[in-house]
C-alpha cells in the first residue's frame, strides 16, 4: 500500500460519519458529508501535483506556469482567511460600522502591492522575497535577516490559525480539540511535502471560489429579506442593537488617533510583508501576469469585504429573531460564529453545512500556504545559503525543503495544543507587525533605495524585528489580556507606528553612516538592478543569486 493510499485509509477512518455522528455536533450531517468531500477532493488534488512536482522549480513555485487570473484567485485564497471571514462579520455584528476599519485595513495594503511591488518582485526574485533584498546586497546577512523576519510572521500566524481551526472544528463537528489540531497539521503537511506550490495553489482556487460563492449567496438572502435596501437594513440593524445609532458611529472598536493610525499601518504595510503572498508572484511566468495577479486579486478581496459587512449588519438584524443561538444574552459559541449562525437563520441546515464546510477549507488553505512560505525560508533561504553555502544542489534542497515542512507542521500542532485558551488574536496583529516592520522596509528600500546598504538593511530590519515582537508582548493585548497583568507598560495594543517608523529611520542612519568599500559597490550596483526591476531586462535567465 503507497503512503497516500494509507493516509486516505487513515483519514477516512478519523473523519468517518459514524464517528462523527457519535459526537455532539452543531453541523449537520450534510456539513459533516461536504468536510469529508472536500478533504478527498484536495487529497486527490495532492496526489496529482506530487507526480509533477520533480524540481525546486515546481516545489516553490509551481513551475511558473500559474495564469494571472489563477494566481488573483489564489492570493485572494491565500488572503481571505477564517480571521477575515468569521472575524470581520463578527466585529460588524458586535460593533456595526467600526469593523469596516478592518475590511478597509486589510484592503488598502493592494494598491501598494500593485503600484510598487508586484512587477520589481517578479523581475526581481526567484522563490522568496529574500531573493529580492539581497540582490545587490550581501547574501548571508540579509537571507538570515529575512528568514528570520518570515519565520516569525509565519509562526505567530500559524498559531492564531490552528487555534482557530481547533476551535471551529470542536465546535461545528463536536471532534475533540487535539483531534481537530492534529487533522489540520497532517493535512497541511500533506499537501505541501508531496504537492508543494502546486497542489497549495489548487487548494487555494477551490478554496476561494467556495468561500467567495457562499458568502455572496448568503449576502443576497440576506439582502431579500429587506427588499436589497441598505436604508431598511440598516434602520432595522440600529432598532435591534444594543448600542443603538452608535453602531453606525466611528469609534467604538479604536478609541484613540495614535492606535487607529498604528493598526492602519500594520494592516496596509503588513500585507505588503507577507511571506506567503510574496511568494506567490514567483508562481507566473513574468512582470505582467504578476500586475494581473494583484489587479484580480485585489477585485476578488475587494468584493468579499463587502460581503462580509452585509452578513455582519444582516446578522444583527436577523439573528435577534432566534433566541435558541443565544445564552444568557450572548451568542453561542462568540461573536466570530454569528457569521455560521447567520447561515442556518436564512438558510437552514443545507447552507450552514456548506459554510461550515468553506470555513474548514479556508483555514485548511491559509495554513498550507504559510507553511510552504516558512519551509522555503527554511531551505532556500537559510540551508542552501549557511549549509550548502549557495552552492546549488536541487536534490538536498528539495528534501530540505520537505523536512523543514514536517517539523513546521508538528511545530504548529504543538504550539495549537498549548495555545488552546489563550487569546489568540493579538497572534495575527503580531504577524502583521513584524511583517510590516521587519520585511517590508528592508524590500522596499532595496528596490527603491540607491543608498540602502547591507550594514543599514541588517540593523534596521533588526531594530524593526525587535521593537515589534517586544512592544506586543509588554502591550495590552499580551501583558494584560494574556498574562494577566493590571497595566501594561507599554500602552498600545499595535505598535506599527513605532516599530515601522524605527525600522525606515534605522535603516536610513547606519545606511548613509556606511562609507566602506563593501557599501559603495552595493549603491554602485543599483542601476543595474533598478532597469532590471522595472523594464524585466535579464529576469528571464532567471535570477542565480
Amino acid at each position: 500500500m503507497t503512503i497516500f493510499a494509507r493516509l486516505l485509509v487513515l483519514l477516512i477512518a478519523t473523519t468517518s460519519l459514524p464517528a462523527l455522528a457519535q459526537t455532539k455536533s452543531m453541523a449537520p450531517g450534510s456539513a459533516i458529508l461536504m468536510f469529508i468531500f472536500f478533504v478527498m477532493l484536495t487529497l486527490g488534488i495532492t496526489i496529482w501535483a506530487s507526480k509533477r512536482t520533480k524540481t525546486t522549480k515546481d516545489f516553490y513555485a509551481a513551475g511558473g506556469g500559474i495564469g494571472g487570473v489563477q494566481n488573483g484567485l489564489a492570493i485572494a485564497g491565500d488572503y481571505m482567511s477564517a480571521a477575515s471571514f468569521l472575524g470581520i462579520a463578527g466585529l460588524v455584528y458586535m460593533s456595526g460600522f467600526d469593523g469596516l476599519i478592518y475590511a478597509i485595513g486589510f484592503l488598502v495594503g493592494w494598491p501598494i502591492v500593485l503600484l510598487l511591488i508586484a512587477e520589481p518582485l517578479r523581475n526581481l526574485g526567484k522563490y522568496t522575497f529574500a531573493d529580492v533584498a539581497s540582490f545587490r546586497l550581501q547574501q548571508k546577512p540579509i537571507r538570515i535577516l529575512a528568514a528570520s523576519g518570515s519565520l516569525v510572521t509565519v509562526i505567530f500566524y500559524l498559531i492564531a490559525q490552528m487555534v482557530g481551526a481547533g476551535k471551529l472544528i470542536e465546535l461545528l463537528f463536536g471532534m475533540q480539540y487535539e483531534v481537530a489540531v492534529v487533522i489540520v497539521g497532517v493535512l497541511m503537511t500533506f499537501y505541501v511535502t508531496f504537492g508543494g506550490m502546486l497542489a497549495t495553489t489548487w487548494v487555494q482556487l477551490i478554496k476561494a471560489i467556495l468561500l467567495l460563492s457562499g458568502a455572496t449567496l448568503m449576502a443576497i438572502l440576506v439582502m431579500v429579506q429587506f427588499g436589497f435596501s441598505f436604508e431598511n437594513l440598516f434602520a432595522e440593524a440600529v432598532k435591534v442593537h444594543a448600542k443603538g445609532t452608535a453602531i453606525m458611529a466611528p469609534g467604538t472598536l479604536v478609541a484613540d488617533p495614535i492606535s487607529a493610525i498604528s493598526l492602519g499601518m500594520a494592516l496596509m504595510f503588513g500585507t505588503a510583508g507577507l511571506p506567503h503572498i510574496l511568494m506567490r508572484f514567483f508562481t507566473v511566468r513574468d512582470a505582467v501576469q504578476a500586475r494581473r495577479s494583484v489587479f484580480y486579486a485585489t477585485g476578488f478581496i475587494g468584493y468579499f469585504y463587502i460581503l462580509t459587512f452585509i452578513i455582519g449588519f444582516g446578522a444583527i438584524v436577523l439573528l435577534a429573531a432566534h433566541p435558541e443561538y443565544f445564552s444568557n444574552g450572548a451568542l453561542i459559541g462568540g461573536t466570530n460564529m454569528a457569521a455560521i449562525r447567520l447561515s442556518q437563520a436564512v438558510g437552514g441546515d443545507m447552507l450552514l453545512g456548506f459554510i461550515s464546510a468553506v470555513a474548514f477549507a479556508t483555514i485548511l488553505a491559509v495554513v498550507s500556504g504559510l507553511t510552504l512560505a516558512g519551509s522555503s525560508a527554511i531551505s532556500h533561504d537559510l540551508y542552501a545559503t549557511l549549509i550548502l553555502k549557495g552552492e546549488r544542489n536541487e536534490e538536498k534542497e528539495m528534501r530540505a525543503s520537505r523536512i523543514a515542512t514536517i517539523v513546521l507542521g508538528v511545530i504548529a500542532v504543538l504550539l495549537g495544543i498549548v495555545f488552546e485558551n489563550q487569546n489568540v488574536a493579538f497572534m495575527v496583529g503580531l504577524a502583521f507587525c513584524v511583517a510590516a516592520s521587519a520585511n517590508f522596509p528592508i524590500l522596499l528600500l532595496s528596490m527603491y533605495w540607491r543608498k540602502l546598504t547591507t550594514r543599514g538593511a541588517v540593523v534596521g530590519g533588526s531594530l524593526g524585528l525587535l521593537t515589534a515582537v517586544v512592544l506586543v508582548f509588554i502591550g495590552p493585548t499580551v501583558w494584560v489580556d494574556a498574562l494577566g497583568n493590571k497595566e501594561a507598560i507599554f500602552p498600545f495594543k499595535y505598535p506599527a507606528i513605532f516599530s515601522i517608523s524605527i525600522a525606515f529611520i534605522g535603516i536610513w542612519v547606519f545606511s548613509l553612516l556606511d562609507n566602506s568599500a563593501t557599501a559603495k559597490a552595493e549603491q554602485a550596483a543599483f542601476d543595474a538592478q533598478f532597469v532590471r526591476s522595472q523594464t524585466g531586462i535579464g529576469a528571464a535567465d532567471a535570477s542565480e543569486h
